[in-house]
């Protein structure tokens, strides 16, 4: 299938033949990492950035990466030359490795998947709403780029019960966190702020490009209440890079017509256009 290769066990293979173990401790209890990148013009956005975030994740959770990190860029290769042109999503993942059943690791190596497959664009604009269900600041895998994503799986299942795109956490402080596959900005006054590290929310390479992108952008710790009243809210991601929203919980936004919205969309573009691994 164009677009669609898969990197594991030190060669590439076809879909088909890519293989993990129902033991793996990524499968039985989700512990494992991981990284997704955008594909532009053949190569993945902003690769160093993805895999020192990949390290420092699974640093956290006390998982080793088989490959160091010029045989992992490596890999890299082989699987997006593999994939073709239409691969646009690169994806690696390192889970715990096959282990008993249970919480407790096993001995065997660490999983190393990579992967590759198409990404649909990104919409201009988006709706999202806003959840009860609080964000851990707190939690031993806070800002962990983890497999574990349930938590997000089921509040963005309530999003799309209202035709939302995006569903938005509270910190247990009741601070604004992040979304459940994104990093949140708001536009208060003449300020386009983003919540800090210490809300718990992923240390997002998006986020942290629009920062250093935009001169009026900065971090600060920020109330959930401020989603009520902000002139413009936006969503980062890489794949989605800047998204502004057109609807909050029913409030309407400016969405892509916001004109901090489009500063930052702008920047963020002539960021990617300068510099694949800025």
């Amino acid at each position: 299938m164009d677009g669609v290769a898969v990197w594991m066990g030190g060669r590439v293979v076809g879909p088909d033949e890519a293989r993990v173990s129902v033991y793996d401790h990524g499968f039985t209890v989700g512990d494992g990492v991981f990284e997704t990148m955008k594909v532009v013009r053949g190569r993945p956005f902003a690769l160093r950035r993805h895999l020192e975030r990949l390290e420092s994740s699974a640093a956290r959770l006390g998982i080793g990466i088989p490959l160091g990190r010029a045989r992992l860029a490596a890999a890299i290769d082989e699987v997006l030359a593999a994939a073709g042109p239409e691969g646009r999503r690169l994806r690696v993942t390192v889970t715990g490795g096959v282990a008993p059943m249970g919480t407790r690791r096993g001995d065997a190596e660490p999983t190393l998947v990579v992967a590759v497959g198409p990404l649909p664009p990104a919409a201009p604009e988006a709706t999202a709403v806003t959840v009860p269900w609080p964000r851990n600041e707190r939690s031993a895998i806070a800002g962990v780029k983890a497999t574990s994503y349930a938590e997000n799986v089921v509040a963005l299942a309530e999003a799309r019960k209202v035709d939302a795109d995006e569903a938005i956490f509270a910190t247990t402080r009741g601070r604004l966190c992040e979304g459940t596959a994104t990093n949140v900005f708001v536009v208060v006054g003449d300020q386009l702020l983003t919540p800090s590290l210490l809300s718990g929310c992923l240390a997002g390479v998006s986020r942290a490009l629009l920062l250093e992108a935009v001169p009026e952008a900065d971090e600060e710790d920020l109330p959930f209440e401020v989603l009520r009243t902000a002139d413009e809210v936006l969503l980062t991601s890489t794949t989605r890079d800047v998204q502004p929203l057109r609807m909050i919980d029913g409030r309407p936004l400016p969405g892509a017509a916001g004109p901090v919205a489009q500063r930052a969309a702008k920047a963020f573009a002539a960021l990617v256009a300068a510099d694949l691994d800025p």
